[in-house]
């Protein structure tokens, strides 16, 4: 796992650019529909808003998060799509202001925790690198979202090496979600960045293994495009099986996306 001041460092970047993105949307755009069923950009902002004051307070006042943390541990999906509501009757102005607020402030409080220790979160307490990278997964699958609403084509950089690690890290979290057995055997994923560069994660010796752009793989573990759409190649019987099933969060899967839903305009290779 990369040094959290390094992971905080991309992770406020990749904020900026899905600010510079939101902060210019007029209104019919700021209440389009996303591909996420029933979400608008406003929603996707006012869910991301949620999220960064979690762990926000995670980070600050563990505490208070372990408070706001119980009724989502009874129904996580009623608690963000209760989390919504109160955006919902806010200006476009002021969603913004407390996303920004809220971004800017869980940043600092996770660069503040003391070396060493570990953050509560949903279901362990993880350390703050880990928990700024799941911060990484949330901008990209939800700035993804807002992207394809409104017909922008996100340029990839190479700050998603902090979520393609993330997405090593919880390879089991398809398997869980679904009821399955995660396998024993680790998996090797073998990636090229945007950058051309190539990152490696998992034993090198690893029968089975996930390669191709470092993009289609956070894309695909985002589910914010079907397997059939990327350019991922899976050796060994068990990688196969996991691309289908493949999620970097936690909880219910999610609809995905269907085969060739975004053709003709998607930045996969």
């Amino acid at each position: 796992m990369d040094n959290v001041q390094d992971v905080l460092k991309d992770l406020t970047a990749a904020i900026d650019d899905l600010d510079r993105l939101v902060a210019g949307l007029d209104d019919e755009k700021w209440h389009a529909q996303t591909p996420a069923p029933g979400w608008s950009v406003a929603d996707q902002i006012a869910h991301l808003t949620f999220i960064f004051d979690a762990a926000g307070t995670a980070a600050s006042d563990p505490e208070a998060f372990k408070a706001m943390a119980a009724g989502a541990a009874r129904d996580f999906d009623g608690a963000v799509n209760a989390a919504l509501q109160p955006y919902r009757a806010m200006t476009r102005e002021q969603v913004l202001a407390r996303w920004r607020a809220s971004a800017e402030a869980s940043v600092a409080a996770l660069a503040a925790v003391p070396a060493g220790q570990v953050v509560p979160w949903l279901v362990n307490p993880l350390p703050p690198a880990v928990l700024a990278c799941a911060g990484h997964m949330e901008v990209f699958a939800h700035g993804q979202d807002i992207a394809d609403a409104v017909g922008v084509r996100p340029e990839p950089t190479d700050r998603l090496r902090h979520l393609a690690g993330f997405i090593a890290l919880t390879r089991d979290f398809g398997y869980l979600s679904r009821g399955l057995t995660p396998p024993s055997e680790p998996f090797r994923f073998e990636l090229t960045a945007p950058s051309g560069t190539r990152w490696e994660f998992g034993p090198a010796d690893a029968a089975q293994k996930i390669s191709g752009p470092a993009l289609d793989l956070c894309l695909l573990a985002t589910r914010r495009r079907h397997p059939d759409d990327l350019a991922l190649v899976a050796t060994g019987d068990e990688a196969a099986r996991w691309l289908p099933i493949a999620q970097c969060y936690r909880g219910p899967s999610g609809e995905g996306r269907k085969p060739g839903q975004f053709a003709g305009t998607d930045a996969t290779s």
